[in-house]
Formats: structure tokens, C-alpha cells, sequence
């Protein structure tokens, strides 16, 4: 079995999505919408121009609401008043070198803003099902060439990982003091790097090539051997979503899943550009010795073992094949085709390669 995002299911579901004006949130708020879900929106306005919450027109199709998660009052009465089913909780600052310049907001953010949702899910009546995305880098790397398994140990050098690291604590936590006696099933997720179409966020990999290669530049590169877990961004929202059905049916599955490509998929970022400039012609690299700016996690798999074997999720595309598609509806929405085209001609040919 290949699982997959059920429109059955989620057709009439209330759904209270965080961080839908970011890239991952926006890519499920339009899957969500076309499926016939009821989507609240809560996240900050966006950050970047353009921005995929703007060329998908989500405003449009989900009920919108931009205010700050640190902001426990305004952010707990908007939860009470959308009086969700399902809660997908995207909201985060997701980036490793503006968490060395903003710890404090860092932490506030992605710790004490998941503590604010956790806490106003208390007793709320309707509520079944959470999935709290974290990310592949709440382990306590030791740069072994070895796949952290979801049992490894919790840890995180920079704020960023911390601050993950540390909600995931707060996760389990609130699980297993509170939510899991109300009959709520709450989950984490740790998916890997994220690459597609729609991203324009700083200091990301693809973002930055793109940027520079369209402007006719050179890309300059700080850690051309770091090694990822790289996936096409349809990959964990399909699976956050499989979670979130397989939650609903099966209380007992709460816990935390890895999510991410074949252990054997990992690549470094020298290999993944390599890849992704045969997509444009005349594109220009610049590759640094690894030790520019801060720290940064050398190596970092994930073991998948138990999203396979208990829910299912399997990967759908290699790397190859997310590279060239990402490459693809970049270099197609700069020619002026409309990201939301691009957006579900990818979700359609991700459902066929089931």
C-alpha cells in the first residue's frame, strides 16, 4: 500500500492549518481547499516577494487570519472560534541562520507558540486530531553516517534545531499529561530538507539558485558537502495528512514519525545543484570550503521505518525526479504560467504515481 491523501476524508472537515502563508502551508491549504476541507488559515502575513500565499490566491479559498502564535489570547481565540476537528501546526521560524540572528524570537516562537496551541486545545470539544510538524534536525547529531531513528536522542546546536528539539518535548508532553485522556490524538512529524516549486524564502538552497540564476548571477555555495535527506514538498504534506486520517481511525498511533526519501537518497548540496543546473542553461557555481558562516549540521538521514511499515508512506519521487520538477515549475511560472496550475498539475502527478 502507497497511501495518500483521501478527498473522502477530508471533504467537510474542519481544519485549523498554522503557517499556511509559508511554503509548506501553502502547498496543503490548496490540496485541503481542493479536497473540499473547511480551512482556517492562523499565520504571520508573508514574509518574501513574491510569496505562494499570494499566487495561489489562498485568501480566496481558506478563511485567513494573520496574527503572531506568541500572541497566546489572540491565537487562542481564534482556535476556539474556527472549533477545528483536525489541526495542522506549520507555524514556525524555519530558518537555521536567521535563528543565530533572532534566538529569542526563535524560541518564543517555535516553542512557546506551540505551547500556546497545545494549551488552548485543552478541553476543546470537537477536536480529535493534531500533527505537529518539527523537523529532521531535533536529533542530537554526532555527524555518524547513521539514520536517526525516533527513539535517538533530542538535541540541536543552533537555536533553530534547539528550539524543535525542544517542542518536541513539549509535544510529548502535553500528550501525555492532558490531550491523550481527552481523547485527542497528537503526533509529530520529522520531515527532511524540502525542495518544489513556490518557495522564495533567505538562505535556502533552491530559493537562492533560482534567484541567482535568473538574475543572471553567480550562486555561491558555503558547505557543498553537506548531506540531506532532500524530498519533493508534496512528500510530507501528503504524508502530514496520512497521519492525520490514520490518527483519526487509530488514537493509538500518537506519537512521533520520521518522514522523509530513502536512506540511500541523501545528498549533498554539491549533488543537488549539479543536478539542478543542467535545468538552466549558462548557470553559474561557486563553491566555498565549508567553512563560511555558522555552525551547520554536516551530515543529518533519517530512518523512515515506521511511517513505511504503520502508515504507509512511501516515497513517491527520487531525487532526480524532484530536482527536475522543482527546476521545472520555476522556470515555468518565470515564463508567466500560473503557479496554481503548476501547483496541481504536480499534486495530480503525484496522486498517478501512486
Amino acid at each position: 500500500m502507497v497511501a495518500t491523501a483521501s478527498p473522502d476524508f477530508w471533504r467537510g472537515k474542519r481544519v485549523l492549518l498554522t503557517g499556511h502563508t509559508g511554503f509548506k502551508g501553502g502547498w496543503a491549504a490548496l490540496w485541503l481547499a481542493r479536497m473540499g476541507a473547511e480551512v482556517t488559515g492562523i499565520a504571520l502575513p508573508p514574509k518574501t516577494s513574491p510569496d505562494l500565499f499570494g499566487k495561489l490566491d489562498l485568501a480566496r479559498l481558506v478563511d485567513s487570519h494573520f496574527l503572531d502564535i506568541r500572541d497566546r489570547e489572540a491565537f487562542a481565540g481564534r482556535i476556539r472560534s474556527a472549533r477545528p476537528e483536525i489541526v495542522l501546526h506549520m507555524a514556525a521560524q524555519p530558518l537555521v541562520r536567521a535563528s543565530y540572528r533572532e534566538p529569542v524570537e526563535t524560541f518564543a516562537t517555535n516553542v512557546m507558540g506551540t505551547v500556546h496551541l497545545l494549551e488552548a486545545l485543552r478541553g476543546l470539544s470537537g477536536c480529535r486530531v493534531a500533527v505537529m510538524v518539527t523537523t529532521d534536525k531535533v536529533y542530537h547529531n554526532l555527524e555518524h553516517p547513521y539514520p536517526y531513528r525516533e527513539e535517538d536522542a533530542l538535541g540541536g546546536y543552533d537555536p533553530y534545531s534547539a528550539s524543535k528539539g525542544a517542542s518536541e518535548i513539549v509535544i510529548a508532553s502535553y500528550r501525555d499529561s492532558f490531550l491523550r485522556a481527552e481523547g485527542m490524538a497528537i503526533a509529530s512529524a520529522r520531515a527532511g530538507n524540502v525542495i518544489g516549486g513556490g518557495d522564495w524564502s533567505e538562505d535556502r538552497l533552491i530559493p537562492d539558485a533560482v534567484r541567482a540564476w535568473l538574475a543572471g548571477g553567480t550562486l555561491e555555495i558555503r558547505r557543498p558537502q553537506s548531506i540531506r535527506p532532500w524530498q519533493h514538498v508534496i512528500e510530507p504534506v501528503n504524508a502530514y495528512l496520512v497521519l492525520a486520517e490514520r490518527l483519526w481511525a487509530e488514537p493509538a498511533l500518537a506519537g512521533a514519525y520520521n518522514i522523509g526519501p530513502h536512506t540511500h537518497e541523501a545528498a549533498t548540496v554539491r549533488d543537488v545543484i549539479e543536478q539542478a543546473r543542467r535545468h538552466f542553461p549558462q548557470a553559474s557555481v561557486q563553491y566555498g570550503d565549508g567553512t563560511a558562516g555558522p555552525h551547520e549540521a554536516g551530515w543529518l538521514a533519517l530512518e523512515t521505518a515506521r511511517a513505511r511499515t504503520t502508515l504507509g508512506i512511501r516515497p513517491r519521487w527520487d531525487i532526480a525526479e524532484s530536482i527536475a520538477r522543482t527546476m521545472a515549475w520555476y522556470r515555468a511560472e518565470a515564463d508567466g504560467q500560473s503557479a496554481v496550475a503548476l501547483c496541481e498539475a504536480d499534486l495530480r502527478a503525484f496522486a498517478e504515481a501512486a
